[in-house]
């Protein structure tokens, strides 16, 4: 293990600090009482505090690490002191801040398992998906408690309600009343014991593909994911990291690494400004950024339009997560950025992450120009301990692994995979685990729903998710090689291929997004587009058989979480289901 860093078992018999908050147990929290514990003063959160000066600098509100463990020892206290039970399902409607983060290792102190829903995936699928959760309270803002107050026939088990902010006429307790509790009984109330096998939390898919998905994490699957992200990209105690990913400033504070909360909306990354983003990366010389691609895209598109001279310069390690990150964005981004910083785009998905990784120059130099020849994306090569394989492509529930078939490098079938960092089971939408999840003995491996192969060097090859496939008669097309041949065409920023009828006898239509000052103008011009994209498709054998080309003259529906991933399915129905223009 690194020097610089505790590991989940190195809890220091003379820590008296660390054994009093917590004890030596399997509880994911426990890690930052041990990073508290090293540099108690140190930054933990700063988000801003007011509007930038005419400088560009702006005041932050600071969040140290031994505040941020103090403080999410009064809120555990508390609810335990008030009586909420380990267990417990607490969901939270809190927007991303430093009092995010306190609250979730709060409850995970407590052994409280937290459930966490996209806000973005609109109204209706929320109030379906947390009433599926069944939870036993919820803390959120006035405005989430005023909502769940006029719904609360759909959350009958939701007794234990804490407000952030004012409480009007909806009960339960404030934050602020449950601070104060565990302020008035700190050091007389005993943390639970967690063990590594415990619930900790339910998160939601995006429901990208199908409905959303309520995934079971364990503290054990949190340690697992720690330990690989922090191992694989050597990240150390006292980086600084743009979280512009909400979720990775709980990843931040468990490995000593400051959270800068960017000024930007994090349900929206495409509308990202880029220069909010430069100005907070050199007022703190952040060396670590998460995000998208689509807001990486919109910073590159920014840094040209006003050629921009390396304006994060030291920005020495992007993660960038969510979909395929084409080589020629990694291209202008690394000259945007340290010389010699490393960009990184890991793969996998809400039940199993991380799984693989890729660098830039890799891509830039090997796999990218594969990709646009129609080989797919190359996601990299595993993490340590994760185990994967191809099987021959199946639509239906599969219950033991002797039911698969295992493809031979280089055949395009189904990935399935298993590790320490894959989690179990559904337990919202339970019907789903015969879909997804496949017994093995005493391992469970996860059907991810995407289809590619595996080459010689061990790396997975994504060809798009298994539902996108298209199938005609005998033939089967796949997004991802598709699509990448329209994206060659320098008028075209992204493209879908979507079915027009159904399995087996469905045809395949592509419809291309144009970038905006290549829309094209008039009719004529339209098809002058329409009629180069046909020929361009003629010459490729992987896409001869499409035929109808529909240009879209508005952005193509995308992912809630990184604005990157096309809902191919809402275009299909369109497409089925009414003319488009």
């Amino acid at each position: 293990m690194s020097d610089t860093f505790p590991s989940a078992d190195d809890h220091a018999e003379g820590d008296v600090t660390a054994a009093r908050r917590l004890p030596i147990d399997g509880n994911v929290a426990g890690r930052l009482s041990m990073v508290a514990s090293l540099a108690p003063g140190a930054i933990a959160i700063a988000e801003p505090d007011g509007p930038p000066q005419p400088d560009g600098l702006r005041s932050y509100a600071l969040t140290t690490f031994g505040s941020l463990d103090q403080r999410s020892d009064e809120i555990a206290t508390g609810l335990i002191d008030w009586g909420v039970q380990p267990g417990m399902r607490l969901a939270m409607l809190v927007p991303f801040s430093a009092g995010f983060i306190e609250l979730v290792f709060a409850l995970m102190k407590a052994g409280v398992v937290t459930v966490l829903v996209d806000p973005g995936m609109g109204r209706k699928h929320l109030v379906r998906c947390l009433s599926a959760a069944e939870p036993d309270g919820f803390i959120g803002i006035p405005k989430a408690q005023a909502i769940r107050t006029v719904l609360r026939s759909r959350f009958p088990k939701a007794k234990w309600n804490v407000t952030v902010g004012r409480r009007l006429f909806w009960g339960g307790k404030t934050l602020k009343q449950v601070t104060e509790m565990g302020k008035a009984q700190q050091g007389t109330i005993e943390f639970p014991r967690v063990d590594r096998v415990d619930d900790a939390a339910v998160i939601f898919t995006t429901g990208s593909t199908g409905p959303p998905k309520g995934v079971l994490y364990t503290h054990g699957v949190f340690h697992a994911q720690i330990d690989r992200i922090r191992e694989r990209y050597d990240i150390h105690r006292g980086s600084r990291d743009l979280a512009c990913f909400p979720l990775f400033g709980l990843f931040d504070a468990v490995m000593g690494v400051t959270t800068i909360i960017p000024d930007m909306d994090p349900t929206q990354p495409a509308a990202v400004n880029p220069e909010r983003l430069i100005e907070a990366a050199a007022q703190w010389e952040i060396d670590q950024a998460f995000g998208s691609p689509a807001l990486w895209n919109t910073v590159v598109r920014w840094a040209e339009a006003n050629d921009a001279q390396r304006p994060l310069p030291t920005l020495s390690r992007i993660l960038s997560a969510g979909a395929p990150v084409p080589a020629e964005t990694l291209e202008k981004l690394r000259n945007l950025v340290d010389p010699e910083a490393n960009i990184m785009t890991p793969y996998g998905s809400t039940e199993a992450l991380p799984l693989a990784s890729i660098e830039s120059r890799e891509v830039i130099a090997e796999t990218g120009p594969a990709s646009l020849k129609g080989k797919g994306t190359c996601v990299g090569t595993r993490f340590e301990g994760v185990s994967w394989r191809v099987i021959e492509i199946q639509d239906g529930p599969i219950t033991d692994i002797q039911e698969t078939k295992e493809l031979e490098r280089g055949k395009i079938g189904e990935l399935m995979v298993t590790g320490p960092m894959v989690t179990q089971q559904y337990v919202v939408r339970s019907d789903q685990n015969s879909l997804h999840k496949v017994n093995d003995g005493k391992r469970i491996w996860h059907r991810m729903g995407d289809v590619g192969y595996l080459d010689a060097r061990d790396r997975f090859w994504f060809c798009g998710r298994k539902a996108h496939r298209v199938t005609a008669g005998k033939r089967t097309l796949f997004t991802v090689p598709c699509e990448a041949i329209f994206n060659g065409h320098p008028a075209i920023y992204r493209s879908a291929l979507v079915p027009r009828g159904e399995r087996p006898n469905q045809q395949p239509v592509m419809i291309v997004e144009p970038h905006p000052d290549q829309m094209p103008a008039n009719a004529g011009t339209r098809e002058e587009l329409r009629n180069e994209l046909l020929e361009l498709a003629s010459r490729n054998p992987l896409t001869r058989r499409i035929t109808e080309i529909i240009i879209w003259d508005k952005p193509l529906p995308v992912d809630i979480r990184h604005n990157s991933k096309i809902f191919r399915e809402k275009l299909a129905e369109q497409i089925n289901g009414k003319d488009h223009p």
